[in-house]
């Protein structure tokens, strides 16, 4: 319950932030490249897209978490649980789960099998299992290991 709560709050947030925010974007990479890049540098590689968006060139970037690739010669500050403690990542976390949000939505409605609305992928056991019937799709990332590996056996000195 919590959960849909915290959603529903965002959702209630978003149209407010972009009201009043002096500029933001949104970008996204997909999982074939997350495939090649690994997850961390496709996160950063988001964030480089966004900020290529803008309008306003920030002088100075907040960053919630304790790594990121500098962006050109903005100047950057890491801050662990950042969107704990500052409102303007905050407000980037909201934008960036309930985009998220939409659109594990729209591929729910196109593979409703995997149960995308629920999970918003991260794998739950539903989703998991749902990969063990379905197989996986092409906005699944190859490199991440939804379901535990298969036992080998070699039969062949037998």
């Amino acid at each position: 319950m919590i959960q849909k709560t915290v959603g529903k709050t965002r959702y209630e947030l978003r149209p407010i932030i972009e009201a009043n925010a002096i500029d933001y974007a949104i970008a996204f990479v997909d999982a074939k490249e997350i495939d090649q890049i690994n997850i961390l540098k496709a996160s950063f590689k988001a964030m480089h897209l966004a900020l290529n968006q803008l309008r306003h060139i920030p002088q100075h970037l907040l960053i919630d978490g304790n790594r990121f690739i500098p962006y050109r010669d903005i100047k950057h500050t890491t801050i662990i649980k950042g969107d704990g403690k500052y409102m303007s990542i905050a407000a980037a976390s909201i934008l960036a789960k309930t985009y998220r949000d939409d659109k594990m939505m729209a591929l729910h409605k196109k593979y409703p099998q995997y149960n995308w609305k629920q999970n918003k992928g991260y794998p739950t056991s539903a989703h998991r299992m749902a990969v063990k019937d379905h197989g996986l799709s092409n906005f699944h990332r190859k490199t991440f290991a939804c379901l535990p590996p298969q036992i080998e056996m070699d039969f062949s000195k037998d």
